[in-house]
C-alpha cells in the first residue's frame, strides 16, 4: 500500500503537547481508520510521518485507533523520534510483550495511554517514558512531587481545559499537556489587561495599510524602523527554512524589496498574532501560523495564488478576537482584510467559511466531523491529510 493510498483510508487529527515553559513539547497525531476491518499497510504511513518529521526532527506522540496497525508499528522499526501510544488495556497482555520490547529494543520510547487497571508486568515498566492520565482519572489531585522524587513514568496530562487546572498539573510533576486551554488562557490574560491591543500591533496594521496602497519602500522601510523589535522579528522570519529564500536577507529595505508588496503582507499577517508576550498566549499564537498554513493548503487544488493567499490571512487572523479579547469586526476594520476573508471570520459565511469548519474539524480530532465537512467540500480524506501534514511541516519550521 503506498503513502496516498493509506492517507485516503484514514481521518487525522492532530494536537499540540505543551510542556511547563508553553513551548511546544511535541505533537500528537491522531489516525483514525476511516473502516475498521481494512488491512493498513505501516510503510505508508511511516512514510508520510517522516516527511514532516524526520528522524532527526521533533518529537511524535502517535495515537493509532487500530489494534492491528499499533501491532504492525510496534515492529516496524520507526525512526526514533516517534513515541507509540499503547492502551492500557492492551500494555500488560501476554501478547503484546514481544511487539513492544522490539519497539523497545529500536529505541523507541512508548506511551502508555491510560491508567492500567491490574499493576503491569515488571519487565515492560522500562519500555515507557510517559503516561498519559485524563485529568479525571487523576490520583494526584492534591499531592505535589515531593522534594528529590524522581518519577521514571512521568505524566502527560490530558482533559486540562483550565489554567488554574493546567497549574496544579506542572506542580504535580506533570511534564506537559495535552492540548491548550484556549478559552480559559485568553480570559486570565485579560485579566491582567494583557487583552489591549499592544501598540505593535497598530504599527503592523499601518504597515499593511501601505503595503495595500502600495507605498514606497523607503515608507515602508521608516515604518519598520520604528518597532526594532518587530523589525527584528520580520528579518528572523524571512529568513526561515520555511520561506526557502536562496540567499539571506539582512536588512529592511532588502526584505522589502526581495518580497515584495503581496508577499511582505503575508508575513505581516503571520507577525500579527505574535504581538503579545504573555506566555500562556504562545501556544495560541502557534496555533494561529498553523491554521494559516493549512488554509493555504487546503486551497491549493481548488483556488488561484490570489485565493490562497487570502486563506493563508483568514487562518492567520482566525483567533485574533480571543488572542486580544475585542470583537473580530473591530480589529479587521483597522486592517482592511478582503472581503473572503471578512465574510468568513466576522460573518461566518463565504467560500472560506466551509475551510475553517474542515479546519475546527481536524483540530477536534472527530473522524466523524471531518468526513462530514471534506465532503462538503468535494474533498477526498487523502487530499485533506496530504495539506494537513504540509501546513505542520511549514509551521514546524517556523516554530
Amino acid at each position: 500500500m503506498t503513502e496516498q493510498s493509506i492517507l485516503g483510508r484514514v481521518a487525522l487529527g492532530y494536537s499540540p503537547i505543551v510542556d511547563m515553559k508553553r513551548n511546544i513539547h511535541a505533537t500528537r497525531l491522531g489516525v483514525f481508520p476511516v473502516n475498521a476491518e481494512a488491512k493498513l499497510e505501516v510503510a505508508g504511513l511511516l512514510k508520510a510521518i517522516g516527511e514532516v518529521w524526520p528522524a532527526d526532527g521533533p518529537q511524535v506522540f502517535l495515537n493509532l485507533a487500530s489494534e492491528a496497525l499499533l501491532a504492525d508499528l510496534l515492529v516496524a522499526k520507526p525512526a526514533k523520534n516517534l513515541l507509540i501510544e499503547v492502551p492500557a488495556f492492551m500494555a500488560g497482555e501476554p501478547a503484546m510483550a514481544a511487539a513492544m520490547r522490539a519497539a523497545h529494543e529500536n529505541g523507541n520510547a512508548l506511551l502508555l495511554k491510560g491508567r492500567p487497571l491490574q499493576p503491569l508486568p515488571r519487565e515492560v515498566l522500562p519500555y515507557f517514558k510517559h503516561v498519559i492520565v485524563d485529568l479525571s482519572d487523576e490520583r494526584r489531585i492534591d499531592s505535589a512531587v515531593p522534594l528529590g522524587v524522581t518519577r521514571t513514568i512521568t505524566v502527560v496530562q490530558s482533559g486540562v481545559n483550565n489554567v488554574a487546572d493546567m497549574e496544579k498539573s506542572f506542580a504535580r510533576g506533570s511534564v506537559a499537556v495535552l492540548g491548550w486551554p484556549i478559552d480559559d488562557a485568553v480570559t486570565q490574560a485579560a485579566g491582567k489587561g494583557i487583552g489591549k491591543v499592544p501598540s505593535n500591533v497598530q504599527l503592523i496594521a499601518q504597515l499593511m495599510r501601505q503595503v495595500d496602497a502600495e507605498d514606497s519602500t523607503e515608507n515602508l522601510e521608516a515604518t519598520l524602523k520604528r518597532d526594532p523589535a518587530l523589525a527584528f522579528q520580520l528579518l528572523r522570519l524571512i529568513n526561515s527554512p520555511a520561506l526557502g529564500l536562496k540567499v539571506e536577507v539582512n536588512s529592511l529595505r532588502h526584505a522589502v524589496m526581495l518580497l515584495g508588496h503581496k508577499r511582505l503582507k503575508r508575513w505581516l499577517a503571520l507577525l500579527l498574532p505574535t504581538a503579545t508576550r504573555e506566555p500562556n498566549l504562545r501556544p495560541i499564537l502557534f496555533a494561529s501560523v498553523r491554521r494559516g498554513f493549512l488554509m493555504e493548503e487546503l486551497g491549493r487544488a481548488g483556488g488561484d495564488l490570489e485565493m490562497r493567499s487570502e486563506m493563508f490571512i483568514c487562518g492567520v487572523f482566525s483567533l485574533l478576537d480571543r488572542l486580544f479579547q475585542r470583537p473580530i469586526a473591530d480589529l479587521l476594520a483597522s486592517i482592511q482584510v478582503p472581503e473572503r476573508v471578512q465574510q468568513a471570520l466576522v460573518d461566518g459565511g463565504g467560500p472560506f467559511a466551509p475551510y475553517m469548519e474542515l479546519v475546527n474539524a481536524l483540530e477536534s480530532g472527530s473522524p466523524f466531523d471531518l468526513r462530514a465537512a471534506s465532503d462538503s467540500l468535494m474533498m477526498g480524506l487523502a487530499e485533506v491529510n496530504r495539506a494537513l501534514l504540509t501546513a505542520l511541516t511549514a509551521a514546524a519550521q517556523l516554530d
